[in-house]
């Protein structure tokens, strides 16, 4: 029994040295681990530093091409120099992202792409408002197809759009409520003179007036000819000018008008010659080309 007990203590104290053995063999490899990753990621990160100003220094990257794409207002160069991009920059350093917003940051622009082409160029897609029309508040704003203003006029800006008068900022839907009747009857009518067929384009439109009771009138073709329009049925109301339009072209009775009134009733056109001619020779009703839509010239 004696020699028994013995023999289970001496197995015991090794199996404890053995536990012993192993957790310091443990703490060991935990310790060169962690010093072999505090190691590591220093050198990783040097690397990388090392890496990122090689590529970014790198000939081999410098910009040879700067090019503009979808420009019709801004000049090529003028987009160019505000992004600060010159030829020889490393196009891998350019921070195409706060380039964009250095270009969106000019208000003809509508939206806006920069993209690196590997090995040395640099791509600028752009978007430009297209303007439609001034609007007049006291100050000119420029109006873009969707009604909205994106800019100040400014006296470099192009020419050759209708002027807008008889708005107000409460017209627009500035603060999030609805546009006005007025503002939307406008927006039609620049609408109808886009389209190619147009018998009014807006080339043709040098004042739209707005009054609240009576609706639109139109200053086209020159300083000298009047189309009141009123509101509601332009499309219409085009066609009747259309006839219009045809029987002063063909010169009879009289060679050219002052003012159309479109907006007296649906089958009802008034004339004001450009000259006055005397009664008895003011058109019918029944002159060829204007049929029953006109009854008289004043």
């Amino acid at each position: 029994m004696l020699e028994f007990r013995k023999t289970k203590k001496k197995i015991n104290r090794n199996r404890f040295n053995r536990k012993k053995r192993a957790g310091i063999k443990d703490r060991i490899l935990f310790y060169l681990k962690t010093a072999l990753a505090v190691a590591v990621v220093p050198a990783l990160s040097l690397l990388c530093i090392f890496g990122y100003d090689f590529l970014t220094q790198c000939d081999y990257f410098r910009a040879k091409t700067i090019e503009v794409e979808g420009n019709r207002v801004l000049s090529e160069e003028e987009i160019i120099k505000e992004t600060g991009i010159n030829p020889g920059d490393n196009i891998l350093s350019v921070n195409i992202s706060m380039v964009r917003k250095t270009i969106m940051a000019n208000p003809w622009v509508a939206e806006a792409e920069v993209a690196r082409k590997i090995p040395s160029g640099i791509i600028i897609k752009i978007a430009e408002h297209k303007c439609i029309a001034v609007l007049d508040l006291g100050k000119e704003f420029l109006l873009n197809e969707n009604g909205e203003i994106f800019k100040e006029k400014a006296a470099a800006d192009p020419g050759g759009v209708p002027v807008i008068q008889g708005l107000a900022f409460s017209d627009l839907n500035l603060s999030g409520s609805k546009r006005t009747a007025a503002f939307n009857a406008v927006m039609n009518v620049l609408k109808l003179g886009r389209k190619p067929e147009s018998i009014l384009p807006n080339s043709e439109i040098k004042l739209i007036r707005v009054d609240r009771e009576i609706g639109l009138t139109i200053h086209a073709f020159d300083e000298t000819k009047t189309i009141k329009l009123g509101y509601d049925n332009y499309q219409d109301k085009y066609e009747r000018l259309k006839n219009v339009l045809r029987y002063v072209k063909n010169g009879q009775d009289f060679p050219d008008f002052e003012t159309v009134d479109l907006n007296n009733s649906v089958n009802r056109i008034v004339v004001s010659p450009a000259n006055k001619l005397p009664p008895n020779k003011l058109p019918s009703d029944k002159s060829e080309g204007f049929k029953d839509s006109m009854v008289g010239a004043v």
